[in-house]
């Protein structure tokens, strides 16, 4: 067959697939396993006839001393958000500028690094418009449909990047808020929108074998943290962060450390913790001296409700974390101002 006549029938079968997706979740009535279903037959039908080449293996940086692992904090990506400074473009643009400044940290980084985890805080989408009152008018066109494929791409093509620069890379991820299906007690808490985002951008991914990226799904019950393995046999917890009650006038500090600390106690033993959904970014130690938190920002900007209701207004940025066995070697809050659009 003629690369022409190839090229015509994979847009044949691209069309289709897109075709039948919107057709599948146009029908509002479905019940939840119909439309999450759907969702998920339409990354397969697309995935279809797309080729992606494989990840360039990265070459030995040449460094001394013990190798380290970067972790990258991704979260709050808010897909779908319209604003005068923000929108999906925007976010292409910044999550570029990211990976950009992630790899010319570990250019100056002192250490190689041998491995890269991409940690998933949740809301990398707004949602249809039902998490808070006026909502509905803040969000671009095209919904959940829109906000999860486009959301999907940018996070495999930061996946990519990231493998293009250390040997291996680890993906755990935690479900948020905006990524909840209708409202409250409408769906199942397994519906949500970033487990099917992230769902799709690891197929896009499996065929990577330096690529670690363990599924956000717990059956019968909201997959609400993940954890990650760190050098030295140390453990962090990561958490979307909408669990901390109490914000009313800010950042709730005390509901920060007494959550943490009886996560540690009841659920997960960790030595750090990592959450977003504050679009604030924080460094806490608490109060046993063992245990550090960070709290993740958002990538968005222009937010009037965090503005009017938390009197709140952060930087565009992400963190990113160096460990070693001993812990955390170097941190960096890299902000993203500089991708306007």
């Amino acid at each position: 067959m003629s690369e022409e006549l190839q090229l015509e029938q994979r847009l044949h079968e691209v069309t289709e697939a897109h075709k039948r997706a919107l057709r599948q979740l146009a029908k509002r009535d479905a019940a939840r396993e119909e439309l999450v279903a759907a969702v998920y037959q339409a990354a397969k039908d697309a995935a279809l006839s797309i080729t992606i080449p494989p990840v360039p293996k990265p070459k030995a940086s040449g460094k001394k001393g013990e190798a380290e692992t970067l972790v990258v904090l991704l979260g709050d990506w808010q897909l779908g958000k319209h604003s005068e400074t923000y929108g999906i473009d925007v976010a292409k643009a910044r999550i570029a500028l990211l990976a950009a400044k992630v790899q010319r940290l570990i250019e100056l980084h002192g250490t190689p690094v041998k491995e890269i985890a991409c940690v998933l805080l949740g809301d990398f989408v707004e949602s249809d418009g039902n998490i808070f009152p006026s909502q509905a008018y803040e969000v671009e066109r095209g919904g959940l449909y829109v906000q999860i494929f486009e959301g999907a791409g940018m996070l495999a093509q930061f996946v990519r990047a990231m493998a293009a620069l250390a040997p291996k890379v680890t993906v755990r991820g935690a479900i948020g808020n905006h990524g909840r299906l209708g409202r409250f007690g409408d769906h199942s808490n397994e519906s949500n929108a970033d487990a099917i985002l992230y769902r799709v951008a690891a197929e896009h991914l499996k065929g990577e074998k330096r690529v670690d990226w363990r599924e956000s799904l717990t059956m019968g019950g909201r997959h609400w943290y993940d954890t990650l393995s760190l050098p030295g046999g140390k453990t962090a917890m990561l958490v979307h962060g909408d669990q901390f009650r109490g914000g009313a006038f800010g950042l709730p500090y005390y509901a920060i450390a007494k959550r943490a600390q009886g996560w540690n106690l009841s659920v997960q033993p960790f030595d750090f913790l990592f959450y977003g959904h504050w679009h604030t970014p924080a460094r806490l130690v608490l109060s046993d001296g063992a245990h550090t938190v960070w709290g993740n920002a958002s990538i968005e900007s222009s937010n009037r409700y965090a503005q009017e209701w938390l009197a709140a207004s952060g930087t565009p940025a992400q963190w990113a974390l160096f460990f070693g066995k001993g812990g955390v070697t170097a941190e960096y809050l890299v902000r993203l101002e500089d991708a306007n659009g």
